[in-house]
């Protein structure tokens, strides 16, 4: 019997119509994953269900039926009631939903005597009990702590132990992990599965991850331009995606299989919210698309086992022979740098610490180690990528390569010149040679100026010779924009484009190196698979040597060629990413990769890492992972283990391999 049953839900905000027909129902203990890009009306779905609309949104027709009760028919005071109670909901990003000026203890109590009566005493042992639950270490000091002190990944825990509070029959989850380490990921959705088995929650998860999906759902739909257009039960949908909008997320993925071969894009955008379209809202993206596809608007067809597709396109036509392996070819051998040829970029043993000040006269009481002793060889045409949670010191080793953070010891070499003893005077002109894209690309770039100056910037800083408007335009073409580009200002453009011209402006100066700061983590897979197709043209054609920081192992399986593990600012396991990947051997780096959800649907057993990080100011001795390290010895509480070399590009620290 279903818990909640959404029946033609439509809103508007303005001519905006963002959500327009939805139906679906959830069962109790039943997880339904709402999939789709950014822009498709997943997350307003999700706030109209709460009637948490934002100011000039408004509910047109349909209904919500939670249990007996219409929900849209209650009083703000009734739903009131409900939210929190019957049903909850959790935000993408915990550091906005949590509030600041109060401590995590006093956010869970309020919930608490909201709903389930409980003051006092009664209400500590329970929030305590709630924070234990979530895997929280400590929760009776945890309990005490304001949001600040707590990591992203414990910031996501306690928002969860927060909604369990009220013990909601429905839990809606709205991207709950999209900014979160593999590892953090693992921890959360462990979380989430063992309470709803635990509780028999009923559970909407939205997302844009197919392989959260493959790990979490019972049954999928997927959302495009404010409808659904495709429902089925799971393992349908992953061995047989029937609409052409789902086949093209899946040909997206980056991963080994399709390693330095084209991915598949999906061309144009979603429409916007406000357009009005007679027929199929995927025609104009859809390479299989029919006449009356423009015209009329497709009806919903049956296939086996309850699967619904809406597409013109005979259900035979509509699918693949086979799942989302269709295509694919296997993986071509990685080449290895020229035996003769030198690194570009040769690193030994950098350090970046931070003094700790305290006092009145501010006197340095400590230092935070955020690399602590790395070194890395990157050759011409090659990617190496830096891999780690999230604190580890990947951006900060980059930075400190580019000279934008003075290192506080070590060697930087840039195709044989010390970087590390030039005076600013001296390193400007080599600027040009090393460029940075980061992760967000709208931060980056100057709303106040049009592109066309944005990328002419580096240009004249640097005295780039040429005409400056021609090298523009020219640089523009490289990145797949036109001409006309340039005379837009970048709040004008997707976040696809907006990478597009940050990866323009760092070409703009003709760099040989690229250090690549997590610049596809906040994008959709489709358009992901524009940028690393972009990179990868790019390495080709002008030889760039990129060094790669992320925490998204399926695009290091895709595009890199050599692979470096780092954890609390040390490199702990490097070598070719086929070693890595497939074979790794430190247990950090096992579990790393343990804990990526797989696309194909299986659901393996998924590693967790316990714990989180320690801190960089107070690393634990002997080895920093022993902590958390499941085959910890005694010696790895005494001694960090030196490194072992197990092949010619295999390196790892570890006291388990101290011969190599």
């Amino acid at each position: 019997m279903s818990l909640i049953r959404v029946r033609d839900l439509a809103l508007t905000i303005g001519p905006a119509r963002p959500v327009d027909g939805i139906d679906f129902e959830i069962g109790a203990g039943e997880t339904f994953a709402l999939l789709g890009e950014s822009g498709c009306g997943k997350s307003m779905t999700a706030l109209a269900m709460m009637r948490l609309l934002p100011e000039g949104a408004r509910i047109t027709r349909g209904a919500v039926v939670l249990e007996d009760a219409d929900l849209l028919d209650l009083t703000e005071a009734q739903m009131r009631e409900r939210r929190g109670g019957a049903m909850a909901m959790i935000f993408q990003e915990p550091a906005t939903s949590l509030n600041p000026v109060l401590t995590i203890g006093r956010q869970i109590a309020e919930t608490l005597a909201l709903h389930r009566g409980l003051r006092g005493a009664a209400a500590r042992r329970r929030g305590e009990e709630l924070l234990r639950t979530v895997g929280i270490p400590d929760p009776a000091r945890r309990y005490d702590e304001y949001p600040f002190q707590l990591s992203g990944g414990m910031k996501q825990r306690a928002m969860i132990a927060m909604v369990l509070a009220g013990e909601p029959r429905l839990l809606i989850a709205d991207e709950p992990t999209t900014a979160l380490d593999v590892t953090i990921q693992a921890q959360v959705l462990g979380v989430l599965t063992e309470l709803q088995r635990q509780r028999g929650m009923a559970m909407l998860l939205i997302t844009h991850d197919l392989s959260v999906v493959a790990r979490m759902a019972d049954r999928v739909g997927v959302m495009y331009a404010g409808q659904l257009v495709e429902v089925a039960n799971r393992a349908d949908f992953f061995a047989r995606p029937r609409h052409p909008y789902s086949r093209k997320l899946f040909a997206a993925l980056p991963d080994a299989s399709r390693r330095r071969g084209r991915l598949t894009m999906i061309p144009g955008r979603v429409p916007p919210a406000d357009a009005r379209i007679a027929g199929c809202r995927f025609a104009d993206r859809c390479d299989r698309v029919l006449p009356q596809c423009r015209e009329q608007a497709p009806p919903w067809r049956e296939a086996e086992n309850g699967q619904r597709v809406r597409c013109h396109l005979p259900l035979e036509d509509a699918a693949p022979a086979a799942g989302p392996d269709l295509g694919r070819e296997e993986a071509a051998p990685l080449p290895e740098p020229a035996a003769v040829a030198a690194p570009l970029l040769e690193v030994r043993d950098l350090q970046v610490h931070f003094p700790i000040r305290r006092g009145l006269l501010q006197r340095v009481v400590g230092q935070v180690r955020a690399v602590d002793g790395v070194s890395l060889d990157l050759w011409p045409g090659r990617t190496l990528a830096l891999v780690g949670e999230s604190g580890c010191g990947k951006t900060t080793a980059g930075k400190a390569l580019l000279q934008l953070i003075k290192p506080t010891a070590g060697s930087v070499r840039l195709a044989g010149t010390e970087l590390t003893r030039l005076k600013p005077g001296a390193l400007r002109p080599l600027r040009g040679a090393m460029q940075m894209v980061f992760q967000d690309p709208f931060a980056s770039l100057n709303p106040r100026i049009r592109v066309g100056g944005v990328i002419a910037e580096g240009m004249e800083a640097l005295h780039v010779p040429g005409d400056h408007r021609a090298l523009t335009e020219r640089l523009l073409g490289q990145v797949g924009l036109g001409p006309e580009m340039a005379q837009r200002y970048p709040h004008e453009f997707s976040g696809g484009q907006r990478q597009r011209i940050a990866i323009a402006r760092a070409l703009a100066v003709n760099p040989r190196l690229l250090i690549c700061d997590e610049p596809t983590s906040a994008l959709d897979v489709s358009v992901q698979a524009q940028i690393l197709n972009l990179l990868q043209d790019l390495q080709e054609s002008l030889g760039l040597a990129y060094l790669f920081i992320t925490h998204n192992i399926a695009v290091v399986d895709y595009l890199a060629h050599e692979v470096a593990v780092m954890y609390l600012g040390r490199v702990v396991e490097r070598g070719s990413v086929d070693e890595i990947l497939r074979q790794p051997f430190h247990p950090y780096t096992k579990a790393l990769i343990a804990a990526v959800p797989r696309i194909d649907g299986a659901l393996g057993e998924v590693l967790t890492v316990a714990g989180d990080p320690p801190s960089p100011a107070a690393p634990p001795p002997g080895c920093h992972f022993h902590p958390r390290c499941p085959r910890a010895m005694d010696v790895c509480r005494r001694e960090y283990p030196g490194e072992s070399r197990l092949s010619p590009t295999r390196v790892v620290r570890c006291h388990l391999y101290p011969d190599g």
